[in-house]
């Protein structure tokens, strides 16, 4: 039998949408109709296109509000074909128009595919360029001296350094995207590539050939430009990225995988330290003092101080990962001590620099960095008795990794920040994703955004849910935080990949359970003699393993955060879908618990007005994995028994996709033998 907590109510998702149901025609209705319908230029231009209304529907929203320089907050279900929605009225009345997207490979994709396509299609005459981070790009200057200084640390780089080396005279963009034999995350590409700190700018005997500045230069003569939130909040923060150059002519901005924003901003908005600088900075010391004032200093000694004391403070912290906020480390700790030194030694450092800095521009550039750096460290003090602003309060805070040690100052909100940035030139503000809503209600994304009282849309999904899939919650499972509870939820999920053939993803909330996981599976598959390929998260690249998931066939790809979002896999090679519980955040993460701290003193619950909402359009995001086509078809398997046990869960219901749903196992057994699920309830929308 059903379990009738599983039911939902009216307002589920498919429900009309919240806000602005009733908006006037737009001036550009007719032809937006035109351009999306049956004879439209669209259908021959892409294979498979089919009129959609909520398609439709949605580029007018997007067109009216481009039309009135006004803020749109547009969510759309899988398969509404969003991107679309917001290219064709963007190409045809957008003026200069942004496109910021969540990852580099959307970014590319957009540039590749998407733009080329629509552009095309209708013959909209507009030039498009692509703007990365500067850590993209291949630089003349780093990669001429890495040559002659030789600073390799293992053969592998040696070879990458070759392959760099020729790509340098093959390139017009510079872009490490192009050259796939590097791996893009290969260390050799700190050592060729500049950072803002260490951009000799126009004093740099390349800089006519610079790929950043001709990308720049690219990005502020085309009609659209195509960033990432990244890029787009660093720029926002350092000005350093060129998008600084493009906003004050931009009449359209939109945010693509905008659920992202906040956290996104939150990084960026904040101020930062890393014990990791410091190092850079002693190296970059070491080569410029040694090639331009060897006899000015003894610069090994010089540097080897500095490098100890930032290497002494990460060590103040025995453990491999640590958050920390200020007040929670114990004021006899070894950390305080071990900030003042290297606060000192760094000094002793600067000292030497002013005396040699005038005798090379990059010596120069050092000192200048160095200053930066001992200017952050003097700032991260926190004064609990000194008066803040409202809108300006910060939660102090230290995360500890393998090798280095970062000290945070994080804003408690972004929305004042941001709203100062959407202040001053009247333009169009698009935040669109598949998930901005929790049960069609905005107001936890623009509350975060500072975006409360803007218009706000929803367009349900044309996927047929009830028809092509089920929502199943195991019986049975023990609480989430009990010891072993991978364990009862692999115990659980057995059956059920045997049913689907492998074709299932397994998404974790740990990196730990993703290891447990791994580890079980492999002697489960091993023992019972199935014939299931397991891809594993950390084993490969994310994109390669996605490939040989989707050759495979009947593969099981076990995951964490990276593989709940922003992955399409389509058709019969994903069919099953486990989460093993709900994504909420780790309670003891320092700039929620001081969110959540100010919330309380407001008078409000802070795990209904925020912990909650979080998780749930993070779970929507997995979800979301799931159906990618009309023609899919396959089980969402939720193993987390509170969304049963708990009030709260009625709404996590609510949020998810209207398929049917049961609680017994033998429905979704018999779901994927072709038995039609007769003991499954349908849920009401």
């Amino acid at each position: 039998m059903t379990d009738p907590r599983l039911t939902a109510d009216a307002s589920a998702p498919g429900a009309p949408p919240a806000t602005d149901q009733h908006a006037e025609p737009g001036k550009h209705d007719a032809e937006i109709d035109r351009l999306f319908g049956p004879g439209g230029p669209l259908s021959p231009a892409v294979g498979g296109f089919r009129p959609r209304r909520s398609q439709t529907e949605m580029a007018k929203a997007i067109a009216a509000a481009i039309d009135g320089r006004s803020t749109l907050m547009a969510e759309a279900g899988t398969g509404t074909g969003k991107t679309f929605a917001y290219l064709v009225p963007a190409l045809m009345w957008g003026g200069k128009t942004i496109v910021s997207t969540g990852t580099k490979n959307l970014q590319d994709q957009l540039f590749l595919r998407d733009i080329p396509t629509v552009r095309a299609a209708l013959q909209a005459p507009v030039s498009v360029a692509l703007l990365k981070g500067r850590g993209n790009y291949l630089c003349h200057y780093h990669l001429e001296r890495t040559l002659q200084n030789g600073r390799m640390t293992s053969r592998e780089d040696v070879g990458y350094l070759r392959e760099i080396s020729r790509f340098l005279k093959m390139t017009t963009s510079g872009d490490k995207a192009e050259l796939a034999r590097v791996p893009e995350n290969a260390t050799i590409w700190n050592l060729v590539t500049s950072t803002r700190d260490n951009c000799m700018g126009a004093e740099c005997q390349y800089y006519q050939d610079c790929f950043v500045m001709k990308a720049r230069k690219e990005a502020q003569q085309a009609d659209v430009v195509v960033v990432n939130h990244h890029l787009f909040f660093a720029d926002v923060a350092l000005k350093d990225t060129g998008v600084a150059e493009l906003l004050p002519s931009a009449n359209t901005i939109i945010f693509d995988e905008a659920h992202q924003l906040p956290d996104t901003a939150t990084l960026f908005f904040g101020d930062t330290f890393s014990t990791s600088q410091v190092l850079e900075l002693c190296r970059d010391v070491l080569a410029e003092g040694l090639a331009h004032a060897r006899d000015g200093a003894d610069w090994g000694k010089v540097v080897t101080v500095v490098e100890k004391a930032a290497r002494d403070l990460r060590l103040t912290f025995p453990q491999d990962i640590v958050r920390l906020s200020l007040p929670q480390i114990a004021p006899s700790s070894g950390f305080f001590p071990a900030l003042e030194t290297l606060k000192d030694e760094l000094d002793g450092m600067l000292a030497v620099l002013e005396k040699q800095g005038e005798r090379a521009e990059t010596l120069d550039q050092c000192r200048m960095r160095g200053i930066e750096l001992m200017t952050a460290l003097r700032d991260w003090k926190f004064d609990p008795k000194a008066k803040v602003d409202k809108g300006e309060e910060a939660v102090y805070w230290v995360e500890a990794y393998t090798s280095s040690l970062q000290l945070h100052k994080t804003p408690l909100s972004i929305a004042p920040i941001f709203n100062g940035q959407r202040e001053g030139v009247p333009r169009s503000w698009i935040f669109t994703s598949a998930t901005l809503a929790v049960k069609n209600d905005f107001k936890h994304f623009a509350e975060q955004m500072g975006l409360t009282g803007e218009p706000a849309r929803t367009w349900p999904s044309p996927f047929n849910y009830e028809q092509q899939g089920i929502l199943y919650v195991p019986q049975g499972l023990p609480d989430p935080n009990s010891m072993g509870y991978t364990d009862a939820v692999l115990d659980a999920a057995l059956p059920i990949i045997e049913a689907s053939q492998g074709r299932a993803f397994l998404l974790c909330t740990t990196l730990r359970a993703v290891k447990r996981a791994a580890e079980r599976l492999r002697g489960e598959f091993e023992q019972r003699g199935l014939p299931y390929p397991l891809f594993v998260q950390g084993d490969k690249g994310r994109t390669e393993l996605l490939d040989q998931f989707r050759k495979s066939g009947n593969g099981v790809l076990i995951g964490s955060q990276s593989f709940w979002e922003g992955v399409d896999v389509r058709g019969e090679a994903l069919s099953l879908v486990i989460i093993d519980k709900m994504p909420f955040a780790p309670p003891d993460d320092p700039v929620l618990a001081a969110r959540i701290e100010v919330m309380e003193k407001q008078g409000l619950n802070g795990f209904m007005h925020h912990t909650l909402p979080e998780a749930i359009i993070n779970l929507k995001q997995g979800a979301g994995r799931l159906i990618r086509d009309e023609g899919d078809r396959g089980v969402l398997m939720l193993c987390d028994p509170r969304v049963i046990t708990k009030p709260y869960g009625r709404r996590v219901w609510q949020s998810l996709p209207p398929f049917k749903r049961t609680r017994e196992a033998q429905v979704v057994i018999d779901f994927f033998k072709g038995v039609p699920p007769a003991d499954a309830q349908a849920s009401p929308s």
